[in-house]
């Protein structure tokens, strides 16, 4: 049979001419119809299947081979080059063999091998190239990541305090609406308009008819502004403790939230603050929503209570058979239902109980209101056994049996199943060993750190019971073991904790527990370059403000041991023993001070003065080992100088200056020496005393107020003017010595010159308001009130935070009936000033209300214990309107505050024949110059 030529030969079957190179069935003008379909999916598939069998090789991947991995993607980008193009081994599909197809193997798996050995360094360098990547352009939540840790630390107080966000949506809009809504018209009557028309008229005549007008009372419009005033005043200042403070329009106002409350109890309970309007709404809301959702227990507990309050008993206990038919399973239905039913029946409570424990058997609330039901122990420790048998690992049914149980022994028994059944329970340890005796307690802690290793609470009550027992020695080495056993398990709970704890056992009369705990844990957490000692220094002043002295006592010591010389912890613990302790505990304390720190001027001259109250003898020998320590100290002199002074042995002090005048001499040697011999009225020798000073010292100008006063003294009015003079110019920044010149010329009838020296010094000390008080004062003196309102006016301007003006102002530049409103004014541009304070209670003092002019008085003492002022016009109150128990109270605390400031006082205990007496003769003759 002959071959037929190629072109003659008929087209295979399906044949679609250029379908290899992506065309398909056409049709033109020419053709009668459209051209021929190519093959089916299924017959390509077929047909390149049954080729690629007789080449040996695998179907193209689009018709059924698995598709190749991303790399060998790569690598085949050429695969649908022409066939008659290709060059190389492979230039000829027909060529590829079974050779061809292992060498390709082959060097496929050297290829992925050699990429595996690459595959580390090249996803190492991806990595660092992402991570450069992020970092250049981090994501939101990365750049927020450190605040939201920080969010971690705040505290729920904080969390509260935040504001709330303002509703912003649809703000245009509601308030175009709320304008539409207030630009409606509506007719005005004729009436309305004849009385605004006659508004402004001014009516002269008066009425008789005594009814038919209304009477102005000008005496409670006074008293109302007064009473206004003292509500702003008493705003002004501090707010007691323990109450909230709301301010509405500028004005402050106390509330006392537990008295608030108890108020809106009483009206809830008479039924007086109930609206009928205001309960039916309710009604109506809760029925739709128990209507809504049958199942929602809630609900019916919100209407029954309702109705309970509108005093529907009947519909109440209705409402709770409902819920509790279609809310089987909620507990505070049944619970509800049980205390409504047991007001009026306890028998149909108790059938109440039965039934929902049967449905609810684990629920301990619904055990206990079953137990509250019964009336005799032995009915409840019956229930209570019942309730155990369904819910034997509750730890509050436990305590009710046992607290059921008379018998000491029962209770033990009891305690030592309820630990056997629930031994995590530490709240059972610890009352398991309460009971027991002292030779059982410690095995029974034992067996619950065993139990429970990560309970800290365990490990304090072993170290109280050790305590109980008297065996101090151990509490040391039993927090140290719990520390390390903690730390151990991981249970180490914060610093702080541990102080409240210690604080806790304080307040309980373990103090040598608490000393315990602070010793073992209050450098928990901290680190050697953290400021220890600070932090050590405010968790003992926090202890000191809660009362708790022994854990501020044993912070303190910890923080000795490791900071032994410093002197700030050495004096803080001498105040804290000083105030708080007793007088043998703060000479040992000082005494190992001075030991530690032999260089502490502070703390020889506290050690001094304390020695001297006891044993004044002892007090010279500690000056004496002062001296040695500190060879030449000035104030250690000074010191010296006045424990002998304050025995009486006046040569023994001048002996002791005169040594100062050898060894360290200084201005204010010399003018403690010229001090006390105008004391010992020595006027003369003091003169000299001070003329020997100004030669070394010229511009010291308390040498020439003492010199100048000593002459005054001697009635030696023109030595005394020219001493103040010439000190005005050695020392012209002096206020003090511009004042005693004019008061000087004042005594002279020198007026003119007096102003004259005020004015100089109010230019040469730019910054004193002593100097301008001074000039009010003078004009006030002769009688020259608009002068001195001029003068103080500018003060005010030059010195608006001056308590001292402010004082002076509202005392003696005010009317009576303005003295609180600009008293006011002063506090509030004046912040926590004591002289304020002092007047504002002397102005509630003439008014006689006596209960607010101790409260200010009192806030002036405690703001600042050091101006003896205060104590002054306190005192003369409490003479007049106080009982002696105060008035000792007020003596005890101005002695041992020691105050040096304040004109009054100082007038008074700088006056030389008032050298050598006490704080409360000072007082009390302070208190008789007082206005």
């Amino acid at each position: 049979m002959s071959r037929r030529d190629f072109l003659s030969m008929p087209a295979p079957e399906n044949y679609v001419a250029g379908l290899g190179r992506g065309a398909t069935g056409f049709t033109t003008r020419s053709d009668l119809g459209p051209a021929r379909e190519g093959p089916s999916e299924e017959q390509m598939k077929e047909m390149l299947a049954k080729r690629a069998a007789q080449l040996g090789t695998g179907a193209p991947t689009a018709y059924g081979v698995p598709e190749k991995k991303e790399e060998e993607k790569d690598e085949e980008e050429d695969r649908f080059q022409d066939p008659d193009n290709e060059v190389g081994l492979f230039s000829s599909g027909m060529n590829y063999d079974k050779d061809d197809d292992e060498a390709d193997r082959i060097y496929q798996e050297v290829d992925e091998k050699m990429d595996k050995r690459r595959r580390a360094r090249r996803e190492a360098r991806e990595q660092q190239e992402r991570d450069d990547y992020e970092k250049n352009n981090p994501k939101i939540q990365l750049q927020f990541a450190d605040l939201k840790r920080a969010l971690g630390g705040v505290s729920e107080e904080e969390w509260a305090a935040l504001p709330e966000v303002g509703d912003m949506t649809g703000k245009a809009k509601r308030a175009r609406e709320a304008r539409m809504a207030n630009s409606r018209s509506y007719a005005v009557p004729d009436s309305v308009l004849q009385a605004a028309s006659k508004s402004g008229e001014l009516d002269t005549s008066i009425s008789t008819d005594a009814d038919g007008g209304m009477t102005t009372n000008l005496a409670s419009i006074g008293a109302a502004q007064l009473s206004a005033l003292t509500v702003r005043l008493d705003a002004a200042s501090n707010t007691p403790s323990g109450a909230q403070t709301t301010t509405t329009s500028g004005t402050a106002t106390t509330v006392d939230p537990k008295g608030y409350m108890t108020a809106l109890d009483r009206k809830q309970a008479s039924g007086e603050e109930i609206n009928l309007e205001d309960l039916g709404k309710a009604r109506l809301l809760l029925e739709s929503a128990v209507k809504t959702n049958i199942h929602n227990g809630p609900g019916y507990v919100a209407l029954a209570r309702l109705e309970e309050m509108a005093g529907k008993t009947h519909t109440a206990k209705k409402v709770l058979q409902r819920g509790c038919e279609l809310c089987p399973k909620s507990i505070a239905v049944w619970e509800e239902s049980i205390r409504i039913h047991s007001q009026s029946s306890i028998h149909n409570a108790k059938i109440i109980a039965a039934s929902a424990i049967k449905l609810i058997p684990k629920s301990i609330k619904l055990w206990q209101a079953a137990i509250d039901l019964e009336q005799t122990p032995a009915a409840k420790k019956k229930i209570c056994r019942q309730a155990l048998d369904y819910n034997p690992q509750s730890v509050e049914l436990w305590k009710t049996l046992i607290n059921l149980t008379e018998s000491v022994s029962d209770a033990k028994l009891l305690f030592a199943k309820a630990t056997e059944t629930v031994p995590l329970s530490e709240e059972l340890w610890i009352s398991y060993a309460r009971v027991s005796g002292p030779d059982e307690a410690p095995q029974i802690l034992n067996r619950a750190r065993k139990a429970i290793p990560t309970s800290w609470a365990i490990w304090i009550h072993a170290c109280r019971l050790q305590e109980e027992l008297g065996r101090l020695d151990t509490l040391d080495m039993i927090m140290s073991r719990a520390v390390k056993s903690l730390i151990k398990e991981n249970s180490m709970i914060k610093r702080e904790a541990w102080l409240e704890q210690a604080e806790l056992a304080e307040a309980e009369s373990c103090k040598g527990t608490a000393a315990a705990i602070v010793k073992a844990t209050v450098g928990w957490g901290l680190d050697e370059d953290d400021d220890r000692r600070d932090v050590w220094m405010e968790d003992a002043k926090r202890s000191i403000s809660n009362g708790r002295y022994e854990t501020a006592r044993a912070i303190i010591a910890h923080a000795v041991s490791h900071f032994p010389y410093s002197t700030t912890l050495r004096t803080t613990s001498a105040n804290l023993e000083k105030h708080h302790g007793t007088t043998e505990s703060l000479l040992s304390v000082l005494e190992h001070a001075v030991s530690a720190c032999p260089s502490s001027e502070s703390l020889w001259l506290m050690y001094a003065r304390e020695m001297w109250q006891s044993d004044p003898q002892e007090a010279r020998k500690i000056m004496g080992r002062s001296f040695e320590a500190l060879p030449g100290n000035e104030n250690l002199y000074i010191r010296a100088v006045q424990i002998e002074i304050d025995s009486g042995s006046f040569e023994s002090a001048r002996s002791f200056l005169q040594i100062a005048r050898e060894s360290a001499a200084t201005d204010r040697i010399f003018m403690k020496s010229a001090v006390l011999e105008r004391q010992l009225e020595n006027y003369e020798e003091a003169i000299d005393l001070c003329n020997r000073g100004l030669q070394n010292w010229p511009g010291a100008w308390k040498l020439h107020a003492i010199k100048g006063q000593t002459y005054e003294s001697l009635s030696k009015l023109k030595e005394a003017h020219e001493t103040f003079n010439i000190g005005t110019r050695a020392a012209p920044k002096a206020p003090v010595l511009y004042i005693l010149l004019a008061r000087l010329q004042e005594k002279q009838g020198a007026v003119v010159k007096a102003r004259s020296t005020l004015e100089r010094g109010r230019q040469n000390v730019k910054n004193s308001p002593e100097i301008l008080l001074e000039q009010v004062r003078l004009e006030l003196r002769q009688n020259n009130l608009q002068q001195a309102q001029k003068i103080m006016a500018g003060a005010l301007q030059e010195f608006p935070t001056s308590g001292k003006l402010w004082s002076e102002r509202v005392l003696k530049l005010e009317q009576r009936t303005q003295r609180k409103p600009r008293a006011l004014e002063a506090i509030k541009k004046v912040e926590n000033d004591p002289q304020l304070f002092v007047v504002v209670a002397r102005i509630f003092w003439s008014e006689r209300r006596l209960d607010k002019a101790i409260n200010w008085f009192t806030k002036a003492i405690t703001l600042d214990s050091s101006i003896g002022d205060s104590y002054v016009y306190f005192f003369k109150f409490l003479q007049q309107h106080g009982t002696e128990e105060k008035l000792q109270e007020l003596i005890s605390t101005a002695t041992m505050s020691e105050p040096k400031y304040g004109e009054i006082w100082q007038s008074v205990a700088k006056d030389p024949k008032n050298a050598r007496k006490s704080v409360e003769e000072i007082l009390k003759i302070a208190a008789n110059l007082a206005e």
